[in-house]
């Protein structure tokens, strides 16, 4: 049975797709396309009922995420960025979650995790300044969490460094405009963000650790297994749908110009057994990387259901999936790319922004190959947990 999501993303599937250039040339999404969001609910898909959200299954989620991303590479982004936020603010404090929701369930929360401010403590809570990057979808969203270390009086890092999730209002950061101007998922609008100064409460800052070791979901209460699917599964998860649903869209965009191409030598693609052959094998790796991608997600579901608590080893696999899954999408793609002709590549058609906004998504940090595919391989011959900042990233 379709989840009612994807029924109505199918349902605005047109305009979505329509909206991409107006999207990128914007820079952000446009104030139509973000409606169209709220209106499939897939920023409410790992929400918790309490709030009018429908605590769906992450795969769901993951789905959602692709199809949307197969549409338009900038709003699949959003969509897996934004949407997983949710998931992780019904696991904090009722009180912020009251301040958040409490008035309207369906206000956005940005991002980024990156620890690049420190709070330094003062009487109920923190002092907070920093500058970030990279804050997906920041325009549409009215709240945000940041990552940042806790500092000593001095508003120094503690040491060892101690990260932080923290949670505040717009009023309380700056979004720098004409602070993206990229190559790729040019629509996504992820701009810097600045703190001066702001007060946060301490009821608004968890610590990171807490989600890493599941703690928090423990202590949080909740029953749904959605919520006890580790945090290094479930946070790159929309990361990664969206990079093979850009994929996919590239896939379909190449397989529609395709259709009546006729090469330079007068040779119809569909009698080129040779570019053929390499849309078959690219769309079996392409294909590849989804399955890989929900069968392990399913999986981690599945433990949770059952009780039971992912080992290190487990965590660190798990991500060499998710990425490894990001990577085969995307060589892939080159594949069919490299084989659309020079018109194939021209700025009206959508394979080439389909081939940038992929590329960028490749460069995110959940899908650096080397620390996680390292602390895999240590994991496996019995080093765990990984030495230093590699545990962070699995």
């Amino acid at each position: 049975m379709t989840h009612p999501v994807m029924q109505a993303i199918e349902e605005r599937a047109d305009e979505l797709a329509a909206l991409g250039p107006e999207n990128e040339a914007l820079g952000r999404l446009t104030d139509r396309t973000a409606e169209l969001l709220r209106e499939t609910g897939v920023i409410r898909m790992l929400q918790s009922t309490k709030y009018g959200g429908m605590e769906a299954h992450p795969a769901e989620f993951a789905e959602a995420v692709m199809r949307l991303a197969s549409l338009d590479g900038s709003t699949g982004w959003v969509a897996g960025i934004v949407g997983v936020h949710p998931w992780e603010m019904s696991m904090c404090d009722p009180r912020v979650q009251e301040e958040v929701w409490g008035e309207d369930p369906d206000t956005w929360i940005a991002s980024p995790y990156a620890p690049m401010g420190v709070l330094r403590p003062v009487d109920g809570g923190y002092l907070f300044n920093g500058h970030w990057q990279f804050s997906s979808g920041t325009d549409h969203c009215d709240w945000i969490f940041l990552g940042a270390f806790l500092g000593d009086e001095e508003g120094k890092p503690q040491m060892p460094p101690q990260s932080q999730h923290v949670i505040l209002p717009r009023s309380d950061y700056t979004i720098v405009e004409d602070s993206w101007d990229v190559v790729g998922l040019r629509g996504t609008g992820s701009k810097d963000i600045v703190i001066k100064d702001a007060f946060v409460p301490s009821y608004r800052v968890v610590p990171f650790s807490k989600f890493l070791d599941g703690s928090q979901p423990r202590e949080s209460g909740h029953t749904n297994p959605i919520f006890h699917v580790p945090f290094t599964t479930a946070f790159p998860l929309g990361i990664t749908s969206a990079v093979i649903g850009i994929a996919e869209g590239a896939l379909a965009a190449h397989l529609a110009y395709q259709k009546t191409r006729v090469q330079i030598t007068g040779t119809a693609v569909k009698d080129d057994p040779y570019v053929l052959y390499a849309i078959s094998a690219a769309a079996e790796e392409i294909k590849a990387s989804r399955v890989a991608l929900l069968d392990n997600v399913r999986r981690f579901h599945a433990m949770a259901e059952r009780g039971e608590e992912a080992t290190i080893a487990q965590r660190a696999a798990s991500r060499r999936t998710q990425v490894a899954a990001a990577w085969r999408a995307v060589r892939a793609m080159d594949e069919i790319v490299a084989r659309s002709g020079g018109n194939g590549l021209r700025m009206d058609n959508p394979i080439q922004r389909f081939w940038r906004d992929g590329h960028m998504g490749l460069a995110h940090a959940v899908h650096v190959t080397g620390s996680v595919f390292h602390a895999t391989a240590l994991t496996e011959l019995g080093v765990t947990p990984p030495p230093g900042p590699m545990l962070s990233m699995i």
